[in-house]
């Protein structure tokens, strides 16, 4: 029943799940001691899983592990790609600042272990995916050097039937948490330039550990957050630390005109229990006046 259509908007055209900063650790460690993160990480995958959306693409926004090690990306690989497969889903790996590119790149590419950009370009049939890689090797600030812009530009030239978005880990957006300034997304002027003009339509970005959304050079930027812990927004700016909640994962609906982001929550909660297939079958075989009858009245 996902494809009963009530309102005036069509079914999306493409449909990406897009999640953030694993951080895992090899052999299953507690993330600062305190958070489980491969658990966090399976409960993420079920959720997802059990929306019922079967993408076009999986998009994974960074910080896959928090140390850069070989057995965190083979186990982070393990639990990654059987899941995708039962969604028919390709995974677009994208690096972060907790990321070493060689072991990235060897450990979830099956490619060469050098300090190369990990970048690369998807068709979804039609929507252009480009994933771009902010890291700096060494340091947590992010950056794109202008190689890696002029390859951006290059990929930009040919319009896609519906467009582009594009991935990266550091968000192109400000933050009102102050110690976060110093991680931010460098030469963001350099990445306008690139841009400007193109069909970018939207941007997917990750490393703040909580879900936020802005506009950049005036194309919508969409944060999720993480699935290992989130930060704790509900305390003064110069106090947010990490809690063991809130995490969530993005449902990015792309039509011919708008993409939107939905923020789905990572929780174990009974739902009401109202809207069912059954109710949407019997809507579904209601006339459209009928259907504004029964339902959209004020009661």
């Amino acid at each position: 029943m996902a494809s009963v259509q009530f309102g005036q908007h069509a079914p999306a055209r493409r449909v990406i799940l897009h999640l953030s900063d694993t951080h895992l650790l090899a052999g299953d460690r507690l993330l600062g001691g305190r958070y489980d993160a491969a658990a966090h990480l399976r409960r993420t995958l079920e959720a997802a899983e059990a929306t019922g959306v079967r993408p076009d693409a999986v998009v994974f926004t960074g910080d896959l592990t928090d140390l850069g090690e070989p057995e965190a990306y083979r186990a982070l690989r393990a639990a990654v790609e059987p899941w995708a497969r039962r969604l028919g889903a390709p995974v677009v790996w994208v690096a972060g600042n907790h990321d070493e590119r060689p072991a990235l790149r060897a450990g979830l590419l099956d490619a060469a272990a050098t300090e190369d950009p990990v970048t690369g370009v998807w068709d979804l049939d039609g929507l252009r995916l480009i994933a771009l890689d902010s890291t700096v090797p060494g340091w947590h600030h992010g950056d794109l050097d202008a190689d890696q812009l002029d390859w951006l530009r290059s990929e930009l030239a040919e319009p896609a039937p519906l467009g582009t978005i594009l991935a990266l880990h550091h968000p192109p957006l400000p933050t009102h948490i102050p110690f976060f300034d110093i991680l931010e997304l460098r030469d963001q002027p350099g990445l306008a330039d690139a841009i400007a003009g193109s069909d970018v339509r939207a941007i997917l970005a990750g490393h703040l550990h909580y879900s936020t959304s802005g506009t950049f050079a005036g194309i919508p930027v969409s944060v999720s957050a993480a699935s290992c812990y989130t930060m704790d927004l509900a305390r003064p700016a110069d106090e947010v630390n990490g809690m063991d909640a809130g995490r969530s994962f993005h449902l990015v609906h792309v039509w011919e005109d708008t993409i939107t982001h939905a923020v789905v929550p990572v929780v174990d909660a009974e739902p009401s229990g109202f809207f069912t297939p059954e109710w949407v079958e019997r809507m579904a075989a209601l006339s459209p006046q009928e259907r504004l009858e029964a339902f959209s009245r004020k009661r």
